[in-house]
């Protein structure tokens, strides 16, 4: 079954060549999803992180843009007069940027499979619409939009309040939700719904919505969440729009523990827990290729991080080496992109974060999680730990250092 999919569900054989040369098999939400979004099915998929959920999400997408780009002339598909075919929407501008640049390289593979084989086909154009993208590309944008939009529910609310916005959406296909867990429960969640039934009300058909997450239960709501409900005129009521749920959620193996800096918390060193928290990173630090660290705050990550540094420069004499980075939304597009890329490439031993790393980014290979207090959620433990050990046969790897009594409690109390 696992390569019989390609074949069963008709993907286009260019599509099937690239997929096979790139993948030993189809994983199991590639396997179970794919039928689903080709049957034009609204599908929610729970897979774990590293499992290949966003492939199986984008692929078939995909191949209808290739399918378009050879029936159209070359020059109609790059103008791309139809407007948008995809849009993918998370909550996550860091996460949009990752997308674009993991899209990419497959669409590059792709466009250079075929004109190897002397099939001449145009790019395939894809785009990220943030707060920070800036507003010549936002207007270029418009004038020549892209086949796959990446943005955020807020950058889609403001899309929809322009009167050229709205032409963008008229023959949208596939709208992906990525996260939904982290939206499903809250008012940006309330606010994307709301945008979605404004955006169908613009398309000339109903577009396929996909829904994807590792930490998402109870699934029932949440495929409720991602399908909304459709007015029956006949009826006069509103008819939930049935989603098709693909389960593939297992249980990773996984390496926790609750450190406690200090023996007796009345007994602090010159009053203060931070120095023992230092050096309890700084051990675990030297003893990984790449942590990454979650803090409260903003200010709290930089503090951390110029720490490190100064203890690293103490105990190697060594002034100009940098142990860890802070990165948070608050710093530049430019630098969260470059703290992004070392920490990826590992040429960074350490990186301390707010929630701007929380979510699914593929940030590489990752050593070692450590959260300092203790998470406020078990999803939320599971998503941040989850981000180590990124493979879906890795097992993921997490220390919790507590800061204060009360917080050792909540501590183990997640931890198990």
């Amino acid at each position: 079954m696992a390569l019989d999919v390609l074949d069963s569900v008709g993907f286009h054989p260019m599509i099937k060549r690239w997929f096979r040369q790139r993948f030993a098999n189809p994983s199991p939400p590639q396997q179970r999803g794919w039928p689903s979004i080709a049957d034009a099915e609204h599908t929610l998929i729970l897979a774990p992180t590293g499992s290949g959920k966003t492939l199986a999400a984008f692929l078939w997408g995909i191949d209808q843009l290739f399918r378009q780009s050879l029936s159209l002339q070359s020059r109609q598909f790059s103008e791309n007069l139809c407007g948008i075919h995809t849009l993918y929407i998370s909550p996550l501008k860091a996460l949009n940027n990752d997308i674009h640049r993991n899209l990419t390289a497959p669409l590059n593979e792709i466009h250079l499979l075929a004109r190897s084989k002397n099939t001449a086909v145009p790019q395939i154009r894809v785009a990220v619409r943030t707060g920070d993208t800036p507003s010549h590309v936002r207007q270029s944008m418009l004038r020549q939009p892209p086949h796959i939009l990446i943005t955020t529910p807020e950058s889609l609310y403001l899309l929809l309040s322009t009167e050229r916005g709205r032409e963008l959406f008229r023959q949208l296909q596939y709208v992906i939700v990525d996260e939904i867990h982290a939206i499903s429960n809250n008012k940006r969640g309330v606010h994307l719904s709301l945008s979605l039934e404004r955006m169908l009300a613009l398309c000339r058909n109903e577009p396929i919505r996909i829904g994807l997450s590792a930490t998402q239960k109870p699934l029932d709501r949440i495929a409720a969440f991602l399908g909304g409900q459709s007015y029956d005129n006949a009826k006069s009521v509103c008819i939930p729009r049935p989603v098709q749920i693909i389960d593939c959620g297992q249980r990773k193996e996984m390496d926790l523990k609750v450190i406690t800096p200090v023996k007796i918390f009345s007994e602090l060193p010159e009053s203060s827990v931070w120095q023992p928290v230092y050096q309890n990173l700084y051990e675990l630090i030297l003893a990984h290729r790449t942590t990454l660290v979650f803090a409260g705050m903003r200010a709290q990550t930089e503090k951390i991080a110029r720490a490190l540094n100064r203890l690293h420069h103490q105990v190697t004499g060594n002034f100009t080496a940098e142990l860890a980075l802070a990165h948070h939304g608050s710093i530049s597009r430019e630098a969260r992109y470059s703290i992004e890329a070392r920490l990826k490439a590992g040429n960074i031993p350490a990186v301390i974060a707010t929630a701007s790393l929380e979510l699914g980014i593929d940030i590489g290979s990752i050593d070692l999680v450590v959260h300092l207090e203790a998470p406020r959620s078990v999803s939320g433990a599971l998503q941040r730990v989850g981000r180590s050990g990124h493979l879906l046969s890795a097992a993921s790897k997490g220390r919790i250092i507590v800061l204060y009594p009360a917080d050792l409690d909540d501590a183990v109390a997640i931890a198990r």
